[in-house]
């Protein structure tokens, strides 16, 4: 079996952010069948070009996952207008390149971008191969919510867009439960829809991990290290963290770590250097592959988003590394993040968008160390019993086979 899968945003293992098609693409090796991906040349954290080359594809080899990086136009951090130009040359560049791949069984499309998943359905159209749509977020009402889609004829069309590729996917894939629910609500068959969890490498991201390099590099050894490891965009609310920080600034203890790359990133920069704010490192993005040192060099782990009511359907991938590690986490999420955080007993829940309230709270959890230890075992072994990626992967893999029509 040979998959072919269009995502703008894959990850390396040697780039920064989630890299989960990747392990993906090699557990289906392993099983003597192949993921070939088609990618941007650009990483969606950082912005910076993956590969150099001169027409409109460059191919690479990950031990290997084969990977055509598509040219798109590198303006992933600039004004909305832009996004959306740079969305659009990959959405073309990718069909071209896409086809130079033969002998495939399914396309796999991804969103968001959404433009993306326009083309892997073209490209499973032409090719007559079925069609699975994989949906990370929900777009568009991620971005209606945001108050980054305002335009009325806009939203029209891409709800239009949206409605579109549900009805023509052979098969939906999501990673939400919460997901499912919208769609069947919007009409989808309950057959169409497949929910499975991301879950985490539970051998990458274990308690056993030795943090203290990472430690000694930020000059951490003796401090509460409070991190967030992700990217730095609007709907990550990095803001509150700051403000959390203000409050906590006089600690001299504890310390908010900020691994990962965005848009944001300079403007909140300047913002920590106006408040005067001595508790904030902004330590820049790196590779997945130094992550299970980063996330094991922490005492609790925040994940956080916009106080936004869809980001209450949404399992951040960023938790169940956390979970995997060991480590307590301060959720500011509402919704299914919550319910999974409560039910494993390993973290703490506080109000999206409320310093006060996880200033107090980062403050309680780093004078009472057996809690912190307590919620990180809780953690990681619901982490392992549920959420297990080979166990997830396997569930995949069973999906795949099906819509190739093999048993």
């Amino acid at each position: 079996m040979k998959i072919l899968l269009i995502n703008q945003a894959f990850v390396s293992p040697n780039e920064p952010g989630h890299t989960r098609h990747f392990e993906m693409a090699k557990f289906l090796q392993s099983r003597g069948h192949e993921l070939v991906i088609v990618a941007s040349d650009l990483n969606y954290q950082t912005g910076q070009r993956t590969v150099a080359h001169k027409g409109l594809f460059a191919e690479q080899n990950f031990n290997g996952v084969r990977v055509l990086r598509s040219y798109i136009v590198p303006a992933l951090h600039r004004s909305y207008f832009w996004r959306i130009v740079s969305f659009f040359s990959f959405m073309l560049s990718s069909v071209y390149t896409a086809f130079q791949v033969r002998n495939v069984d399914l396309v796999m499309g991804t969103t968001p971008p959404i433009f993306q998943a326009v083309s892997a359905w073209f490209v499973a159209l032409v090719r007559r191969k079925p069609f699975l749509l994989e949906v990370r977020d929900l777009w568009p009402e991620f971005g209606v919510s945001m108050g980054v889609l305002k335009n009325p004829v806009v939203i029209a069309l891409a709800r239009w867009l949206e409605r579109f590729l549900y009805a023509h996917a052979t098969h939906i894939l999501v990673n939400s439960p919460a997901y499912r629910e919208y769609m069947i609500a919007k009409g989808v068959s309950e057959k169409k829809v497949t929910f499975i969890a991301y879950g985490t490498d539970v051998d990458m991201f274990n308690p056993h991990v030795d943090g203290s390099l990472i430690r000694a590099e930020l000059g951490m050894q003796e401090k509460f290290v409070v991190l967030y490891a992700g990217a730095l965009g609007q709907a990550n609310d990095i803001d509150t963290i700051l403000r959390a920080a203000r409050r906590l600034n006089e600690e001299g203890r504890i310390r908010f770590v900020l691994f990962g790359d965005g848009k944001e990133r300079a403007r909140l920069q300047a913002d920590a250097g106006k408040m005067n704010l001595s508790n904030v490192i902004f330590a820049g993005a790196r590779a997945k592959k130094e992550m299970p040192g980063i996330v094991a060099s922490a005492d609790v782990c925040l994940a956080i988003l916009q106080d936004i009511p869809m980001f209450r359907t949404t399992y951040p991938n960023k938790v169940f590394d956390y979970m995997a590690a060991g480590r307590a986490t301060v959720l500011v999420i509402d919704g299914v993040s919550r319910q999974l955080i409560e039910a494993s007993g390993g973290g703490v829940y506080v109000q999206p968008g409320d310093d006060e309230s996880l200033a107090k709270t980062i403050l309680e959890l780093s004078k009472d160390s057996s809690r912190v230890r307590q919620m990180g075992q809780n953690a990681r072994k619901y982490l392992v019993k549920h959420l297990d990626r080979r166990d997830k992967l396997n569930e995949t893999f069973e999906l795949l086979m099906t819509l190739v029509g093999k048993p």
